[in-house]
Formats: structure tokens, sequence, C-alpha cells
């Protein structure tokens, strides 16, 4: 399964994005869905996710309040809406997906996803 990350780019500081993620060929209707950024020089790390079974969401503490997850099952994606956007946000954005329902110590692990997407960059700057 191959997922396809887009709608990265250039933002200004407290400006919005929104990144899409589908499956190519394939059916985003996965039981755990998970957004992750890696900046440069700097490991990947969980910045939402969502579960199917009971839609939890969880955002990590630089995410949240500003980062907003959220499934179009008729688009068959999976969003990441991106407000208040800051220089600290500049990284590449990939989205993650696994059959398995993640609960709160696990959704932010590399590990537990199966599947994930090329990336797109975002680049917070004035």
């Amino acid at each position: 399964v191959q997922l396809q990350a887009s709608g990265g780019g250039l933002a200004q500081p407290g400006g919005s994005l929104r990144l899409s993620c589908v499956a190519s060929g394939a059916s985003m209707d996965y039981s755990t869905v998970g957004w992750f950024r890696q900046a440069p020089g700097k490991g990947r790390e969980g910045v939402a996710s969502l579960r199917r079974q009971d839609n939890a969401k969880r955002y990590s503490a630089s995410a949240k309040d500003r980062f907003t997850i959220s499934r179009d099952n008729a688009k068959n994606a999976v969003f990441l809406q991106m407000n208040n956007l800051k220089p600290e946000d500049t990284a590449i954005y990939y989205c993650a997906a696994t059959e398995r329902g993640l609960i709160a110590s696990s959704w932010s692990q590399t590990s537990q996803y199966d599947y994930w997407g090329q990336g797109t960059l975002v680049t917070v700057s004035s």
C-alpha cells in the first residue's frame, strides 16, 4: 500500500496549510492514521493520530490547539489542518497508517505504523 501525502509548501508565521493523505489504489479506512514530521537534523515525531473505532484524536503538545486531524471517507482521505503556523513547524510531514487501534501510549511511535507516505515539505518563514 502506498500512501501519498500532499499539501505542503511555504507559509508565513501565523498562516495555515492543509495536508492531505490518500492511499493509492486502496482505502484509507485504517484503524489508526497518523501524521508525523521530521525537521532537519532531528528524529521523526508524532504530530497527530486518528483512531477509527471511536474517532479518538490525539495530538502532540506542540500541535494541540493549532492542528486538527480529520477523515473524509467520501474522499478517501485524511487531513491535517495546520493553523497559526510557527517557524518551528518547518519539517517534512509524513502520513502513516496501521490496522492496529493505537492507544495513548503508542500512537506516536513510528514502529507501530505499517504504511508510510513519501512526505511533504512544510516551510514556515517570513
